[in-house]
C-alpha cells in the first residue's frame, strides 16, 4: 500500500532575486563537470553550491554544503511554507519540435516496508550512495525529489488540475536553461490532499529516477531508528522522503534512450567483427545519417533492432531470432531478454568484445547521438551503438519481475528541477 503525504516545503524567497531562474539546477546525477562549473558560475545562490558542490583545497564539501543549507535558511534565502501541502506541478517543454505538457505532483512519499508497492528497475552502486548518504547526513534533508510514476487509475492528478488549479497563479513559474517552463502550485485543502493520497494508496509506484537517493533516504531513516530505538514516531519525517508523481499514460512523459560509446579490443579486426555481429543480426549499411536514424526509429517499432557507427560508417543490426536470447540469458525473464539494451550487453558487449557492460571504465553513456559520432571520429577503435526509447510499460513489466534493467537503459525527460522544492526534516 502506497502512502503519501503533505509537507512545508522550504523554497526560495524569489522576491529576493530580479531573475529566480538563475537559481535552479538539474539533478545531480545529471549534471556534467562543465555544467556544474555553469551553475557554480551563474550565482553564488544558485542550488549547486548545496546540490553539488566543487571541491575546494582544505574543505569538506558536505560540511560546507550543511552550513551553506541552514545559513540560507536563517538568511531568508530560503523560506517555508505556513501549512502542510502537496505541489502540483507543470513542465511545458519541447522534444523534436513537438510542443509538450507533463502534469504531476510533489509530496512525501513513506518509504518502503513489508507491505509497500514501491518498485525499481535499476542497480545502485556504492560510491553513489555513499556521496548521497553524507549529503543528506549534513543537511539533514531530501534536496530533489526522486521520480516516481503510477498509472493514476482514477486518472487524479488531471481531475485536480481541471478543477483546482487552472486559471491561479503558480507559486514557482521559472525557465531552465533548457527552455523547460516549470510551474508549482500549493495544495493545502485537506479535501483535495485526502482525493490525491486515497487514488495512489492501491497503485504500484516504479521508481523512474533516483534510486539511489530512495536508498539513501532508507538508510537514514535506519540509523535514526536505531539512534532514537523506541522514542520514534512513525509519523517522523524520516520514514518518508521527497517524491515528485506522475501518471505513466500520459504523452508528456518522454523517456530519451541513452547510447554507448565503447573502444574495440586490441586484436579485433573490422571484418571479424562484423563478420561476427552477423551470426546473430542482418546488417545493413546505411549511407545517410538521418535515413539512418529515421530507419532505426522505424524499425524499432515492430522488431528489435540496434543502431552502429564505426569506421565512418552507418549499420543496422536486426536480431534475427529471438530464441537464441533464450539461450543466452536463461535465468533472466522474458520481460528482461527482449530489451535491446540486456540484447546489445550479452549478444555483443560480453559475447563478441568480451567486455563487462558494468564497467563505466571501458563503456561512455550519453543520450546526444552527434555526442557519440564525433567520439568516434576523434578517436581510433572506437564504435557506438544506438538505442530506441524503452517503452514505460515494458520498464513496469521487469520491475513487476522484481528484476532490474541493464544500467543506463532510461532517461527520463525533461528531468525536475533541484531546488524547487524542498524536505527538511523535523526535529533535526
Amino acid at each position: 500500500m502506497a502512502e503519501i503525504k503533505p509537507f512545508r516545503a522550504f523554497f526560495y524567497n524569489q522576491q529576493e532575486f530580479k531573475d529566480p531562474s538563475l537559481l535552479f539546477c538539474p539533478p545531480y546525477d545529471v549534471i556534467s563537470p562543465q555544467q556544474q562549473e555553469y551553475y557554480h558560475k551563474i550565482s553564488p545562490y544558485n542550488f549547486i553550491h548545496i546540490l553539488l558542490r566543487k571541491d575546494s583545497p582544505g574543505e569538506n564539501r558536505y560540511i560546507t554544503s550543511g552550513r551553506a543549507f541552514k545559513d540560507w535558511i536563517k538568511k531568508g534565502v530560503l523560506i517555508q511554507e505556513k501549512s502542510p501541502a502537496i505541489y502540483f506541478h507543470l513542465q511545458e517543454y519541447s522534444i523534436r519540435g513537438e510542443k509538450k505538457i507533463r502534469l504531476g505532483f510533489i509530496a512525501l512519499l513513506r518509504l518502503s516496508n513489508k507491505e509497500s508497492s514501491i518498485l525499481g528497475h535499476e542497480n545502485t552502486h556504492t560510491k553513489a550512495k555513499e556521496d548521497r548518504g553524507k549529503l543528506l547526513s549534513r543537511t539533514n534533508a531530501n534536496l530533489s525529489p526522486i521520480f516516481v510514476v503510477f498509472k493514476d487509475k482514477r486518472r487524479v492528478v488531471q481531475r485536480v488540475f481541471d478543477q483546482s488549479i487552472i486559471g491561479s497563479l503558480p507559486l514557482i513559474d521559472v525557465t531552465d536553461p533548457e527552455k523547460t517552463r516549470h510551474k508549482i502550485w500549493s495544495i493545502e485543502d485537506p479535501k483535495i490532499i485526502e482525493f490525491v493520497q486515497s487514488g495512489i494508496r492501491e497503485e504500484n509506484l516504479f521508481i523512474a529516477d533516483g534510486h539511489h537517493r530512495y536508498e539513501v533516504s532508507c538508510a537514514y531513516r535506519d540509523k535514526m531508528r536505531l539512534k532514537l530505538k523506541d522514542k520514534f514516531s512513525e509519523s517522523a519525517s524520516f520514514n518518508y522522503t521527497l517524491s515528485y508523481f506522475t501518471p505513466a499514460d500520459q504523452r508528456g512523459l518522454s523517456i530519451m534512450p541513452i547510447h554507448r560509446i565503447v573502444g574495440l579490443p586490441k586484436g579485433v579486426l573490422l571484418e571479424s567483427f562484423l563478420s561476427s555481429i552477423k551470426e546473430n543480426f542482418d546488417l545493413e549499411k546505411v549511407k545517410e545519417r538521418s535515413r539512418f536514424f529515421f530507419l532505426l526509429e522505424k524499425g524499432g517499432s515492430y522488431g528489435h533492432i540496434i543502431g552502429m557507427y564505426l569506421d565512418k560508417g552507418y549499420f543496422l543490426l536486426r536480431l534475427k531470432n529471438i530464441k537464441i536470447l533464450d539461450k543466452e540469458m536463461p535465468d533472466k525473464p522474458k520481460e528482461y531478454r527482449l530489451l535491446d539494451a540486456a540484447i546489445l550487453n550479452q549478444l555483443i558487449f560480453k559475447r563478441i568484445l568480451g567486455i563487462n557492460p558494468e564497467d563505466k571504465e571501458i563503456i561512455r553513456y550519453t543520450a546526444n547521438p552527434k555526442e557519440c559520432i564525433e567520439e568516434v571520429d576523434s578517436k581510433i577503435d572506437k564504435v557506438a551503438f544506438f538505442l530506441n526509447p524503452v517503452k514505460m510499460e515494458d520498464i513496469m513489466a521487469v520491475a513487476l519481475k522484481d528484476s532490474k534493467m541493464p544500467p543506463k537503459s532510461t532517461y527520463f525527460y525533461p528531468k525536475v528541477l533541484s531546488g524547487l522544492l524542498v524536505h527538511k526534516h523535523d526535529n533535526i
